[in-house]
């Protein structure tokens, strides 16, 4: 008793002491890793995967690739705004961000932490234009944001009994770097980062207030989803980008409560 009495002393201390704010939302997250440790494997990881895919990543002079990273740097120049003018800035000061699209036909995109994007082209037909794409990117960099990766790394290494501690490289640890190719599947074909649906609905959240901050009204992430939706109906698997995510009615639902507080920060 007086061991399981130590223990769970020590397991409240360790969650009160690894605590941080999202910001926006206001949620206390749980964090084992910081943005020194996550991102050098975060930053390793993107760089491989340009590599792997080299192929197929289209040069900048690409009309979709053009496209994408106009909408992207918009979107970045936002978040940099809001959050280095609410005492949110040390979060993103390591970010070094880059957006770059992929000829793929699987309709997926993904923000790795410290800004690291990509889009695959097969979910171009269903952003249609430049709202729909704020949505998608908008979402993915929330997720960013949020610090969910980090969130996710720290729930599986408290899962498996594995600590931390500041200034530990964590990428020379084979099994944070296990936890880590996990979470983004690294390795395999299609990068996918797994959230929970509770993060997922975060950054739907995030995302709407971070496309009404680049000048895309949100209103327009309504018809984005029903398009997403309705492009994976009758589909064996869900798309990769829905795998993990919400159920549409529900995604919608929410994104409906959501819409009020996004728009007032919109503005033409």
């Amino acid at each position: 008793m007086k061991k399981l009495f130590l223990t769970a002393s020590v397991a409240g201390v360790l969650l009160f002491n690894s605590c941080s704010t999202v910001p926006l939302t206001g949620r206390s997250r749980f964090d084992l890793v910081s943005n020194d440790q996550v991102l050098p494997m975060a930053f390793q990881a993107y760089s491989t995967f340009l590599t792997e895919n080299k192929s197929t990543v289209l040069p900048a002079s690409n009309a979709q690739a053009l496209k994408v990273k106009t909408v992207g740097s918009r979107l970045i120049t936002a978040v940099k705004s809001y959050m280095n003018s609410n005492n949110y800035g040390n979060l993103i000061a390591d970010y070094q961000w880059e957006v770059n699209v992929v000829q793929n036909n699987e309709k997926n995109a993904w923000c790795m932490p410290g800004g690291k994007i990509v889009v695959y082209t097969g979910i171009l037909p269903v952003t249609q234009d430049d709202a729909g794409l704020a949505t998608v990117m908008g979402h993915e960099i929330a997720h960013a944001i949020a610090g969910h990766s980090a969130e996710r790394m720290s729930q599986e290494m408290v899962a498996q009994g594995i600590g931390a501690a500041a200034g530990v490289a964590l990428s020379k640890n084979p099994k944070t770097q296990s936890i880590f190719n996990t979470l983004y599947g690294v390795g395999t074909p299609v990068a996918m980062l797994k959230f929970s649906r509770n993060q997922e609905l975060e950054a739907d959240r995030l995302g709407l207030i971070f496309m009404a901050m680049a000048g895309y009204n949100p209103q327009n992430a309504t018809a984005f989803w029903n398009r997403m939706s309705a492009a994976s109906a009758g589909a064996q698997k869900p798309a990769e980008f829905l795998s993990t995510h919400p159920s549409d009615a529900t995604r919608i639902a929410q994104i409906q409560k959501y819409l009020p507080e996004a728009q007032q920060y919109y503005k033409k």
